[in-house]
């Protein structure tokens, strides 16, 4: 069973996706307000969060932001909007899937139970709680890198890329490999942005094309990673 916080203004719609979800075991938890969902979150120890994009007082990508500031709890968008845009930005914020509306209560269900699968198994597969390169450190359990002792600000997205860079390290990887790694992400809404989220990873770990101390663009290939081990 999981501890399922449900943000979405729409009343009937928030009842209907609670229901749904006790009716499989889960727990579930509903807010209307964006601001006392966050609350929640803060005192509360939930497994997922499902989140609506058009909310009050603040919208769900300002939510997202402010999430992410402190919590690496993994998040589906819900929205009535289904343009592409709105699925980047929202997964380069952070967010791990994201539905439009309006949607199937069981494709929701087996999106939630794929992420949770992939949580857990991320969580029992790592090996490190820290690595540290030259003068970049890796925290795997708060999610979070340094370089130089200050913190980069990751979104999830950029994470995830550092993550994987990490775990093949000095090997190329082309945009293929680095969909075929990804999880918990619209791969065919995220494979038009790989190119933008390596950049702002390289541009955060201070990388240039003429310098490059951990991500080296291999013209025609892919990436490479090249930190060496402290």
């Amino acid at each position: 069973m999981a501890k399922i916080i449900i943000i979405e203004d729409d009343k009937e719609l928030g009842n209907l996706v609670k229901s749904y979800l006790e009716k499989y075991e889960h727990s579930a938890s509903l807010f209307e307000n964006p601001v006392d969902g966050l609350s929640s979150i803060e005192t509360n120890q939930y497994d997922l969060l499902i989140l609506d994009i058009m909310l009050p007082v603040m919208d769900g990508f300002t939510t997202l932001k402010e999430l992410r500031k402190s919590s690496s709890l993994p998040v589906i968008m819900l929205t009535a909007r289904g343009e592409v845009s709105d699925k980047i930005v929202g997964l380069e914020l952070g967010a791990d899937d994201y539905m439009p509306k309006p949607f199937e209560p069981r494709e929701l269900l087996a999106r939630i139970d794929a992420i949770l699968r992939r949580s857990s198994a991320k969580n029992e597969s790592l090996k490190k709680q820290e690595e540290n390169f030259k003068n970049l450190r890796v925290n795997y359990s708060r999610r979070e890198a340094f370089l130089d002792e200050e913190n980069l600000d990751l979104t999830t997205a950029e994470f995830e890329l550092l993550s994987i860079f990490i775990d093949h390290k000095a090997v190329v990887l082309s945009r293929d490999d680095i969909m075929n790694n990804l999880q918990g992400v619209d791969a065919n809404v995220f494979s038009r942005s790989i190119d933008i989220n390596v950049s702002r990873l390289r541009n955060k770990l201070k990388d240039t094309s003429k310098e490059a101390r951990f991500i080296k663009t291999v013209w025609g290939r892919g990436y490479i990673f090249i930190g060496d081990d402290d």
